[in-house]
């Protein structure tokens, strides 16, 4: 079915959500069809459009001192190239036999009806607030858009105390921390984990807790927040725990992030056991032939485990936007999953993560070995050669390749990229030890990490392997 304006038919895009997934689904269909075959209207409930999300902390600690840095295409943009995006403009409702979207103008309050041929949810993921007395008094901030950011921002200028608690200490509350310390703050960090980056095994995240330390942030860890207290004006004044009161000027919630997908689940659309909306290998909706779904409202294959996983990050929101927009010009892309791979760095120390960690395999039902390794990122004798922990784990028998962790120095982290391939291709250890690895002294020893890890790894699996 097509609309009908006049004595002409074309069809019509309808893109809820105006960030990474969405705008790269609307911006490919654009490229490969024209205004007068497909009519594209977005919409957008924040300011900005096009934004790293990824850049946030970066931006709040000053690394990157202009917020337009992370915007990649305004909505001027994005208009100037035949999309019709609209801004401050909230979808509160899908109908999908009725085929279209109800939608309400921030500014104005007025509401309307507008239909559509084929429809994109992009809707991202939303910080997880916890139901907590206090949680939403001025000062306690979540930053998954760069109107968050900004709000962000506006309180560190008002606020005259330098005390910072962030809550949670995944990648966000990691680089949120570090942000703060850049700052000025004092900053503690309440983690309800045994060890800081619980996307690591907990041997590997006392490295990390062990750096953050070193740059004067307070961790503590093993501890559930029950309340946060307000003050003068309703303002937060300090975060409570079973154990101990920590006094706050500034809260910032780094405690993860949940698919956005109530509009989606109010409509009757299938989504997996995170909450996520779940797609087919082109990225449309289970069961609904004119519905894509990408980004952070998605749930995604993991070709280690085989099971569905949910990951909020830009590069698989950019890839499935680019699949979306090209299934939806009648072409035709899939996105076949993803194994998990993830970096981040605390100061200094660099940390990557691909694959399953310990739990992920035991989890899983595989039977596995771990190995891990001390190496250095360039020859011994070249200077600045850093320390570098690698670890490693393999499936018994098979001897396949089922994930890598790495915390280290300069020229760690991206290593975590060799790995990458070698899962996505199926490797086992063994292959591993015969990579041909780019090799000079200012790069890496004579035997990169990842390969004195694979040889090791190969070794352990002898042992147990009768």
């Amino acid at each position: 079915m097509s609309m009908s304006h006049g004595n002409r038919t074309k069809e019509r895009l309808v893109v809820v959500g105006g960030d990474a997934a969405g705008m790269s689904a609307a911006s490919r269909a654009r490229r490969l069809k024209g205004p007068d075959e497909l009519e594209i209207i977005a919409f957008e409930r924040g300011h900005f459009s096009s934004f790293s999300a990824c850049g946030i902390p970066y931006w709040v600690g000053g690394d990157v001192a202009d917020r337009d840095q992370l915007i990649a295409r305004s909505p001027e943009e994005h208009r100037a190239r035949g999309i019709d995006l609209r801004m401050r403009t909230e979808v509160t409702e899908l109908d999908v036999d009725g085929r279209r979207v109800r939608s309400r103008d921030l500014e104005s309050g007025a509401e309307e009806w507008t239909p559509y041929d084929k429809l994109v949810i992009a809707t991202g993921a939303r910080p997880v607030r916890p139901p907590l007395p206090g949680i939403d008094a001025p000062g306690v901030h979540g930053v998954q858009t760069l109107d968050d950011g900004q709000a962000l921002l506006d309180t560190l200028s008002r606020t005259e105390g330098r005390r910072a608690v962030v809550i949670g200490a995944g990648y966000i509350g990691v680089e949120m921390a570090e942000a703060m310390i850049n700052r000025g703050y004092e900053v503690t960090v309440v983690n309800r984990g045994t060890e800081p980056m619980a996307t690591l095994d907990p041997d590997m995240g006392r490295l990390v807790h062990d750096a953050m330390e070193g740059l004067g942030i307070t961790m503590v860890n093993d501890a559930e927040v029950t309340k946060i207290l307000t003050g003068e004006g309703g303002r937060v004044r300090a975060v409570v725990t079973e154990d101990a009161e920590y006094p706050a000027d500034v809260v910032v919630l780094g405690i993860g992030v949940r698919p956005e997908t109530a509009l989606a689940e109010a409509a009757g659309l299938p989504l997996g056991t995170h909450r996520g909306l779940l797609t087919d290998l082109a990225m449309r909706v289970r069961g609904h032939e004119d519905i894509w779904a990408g980004g952070d409202c998605v749930e995604v294959l993991d070709l280690v485990s085989g099971s569905e996983r949910h990951i909020a990050l830009g590069t698989h929101a950019n890839k499935h936007g680019q699949v979306i927009g090209s299934n939806v010009a009648g072409g035709y892309a899939t996105f076949p999953g993803v194994v998990g791979t993830a970096v981040s760095k605390v100061c200094d120390l660099e940390i990557a993560r691909t694959g399953l960690r310990e739990k992920d395999a035991h989890r899983a039902g595989l039977r596995f070995e771990s190995v891990t390794i001390e190496a250095t990122s360039r020859a011994g004798y070249y200077p600045d050669a850093d320390p570098m922990t690698v670890k490693m784990l393999a499936e018994l028998r098979t001897g396949r390749l089922l994930g890598v962790q790495i915390v280290g120095g300069e020229g760690a982290g991206k290593r975590v990229d060799i790995a990458a391939v070698a899962l996505t291709a199926g490797m086992t250890v063994e292959q591993m030890t015969s990579l041909d690895l780019g090799y000079a002294p200012p790069f890496s020893p004579v035997w990169d990490p990842i390969l004195v890890a694979a040889r090791q790894a190969v070794s352990a699996l002898r042992r147990t392997t009768p």
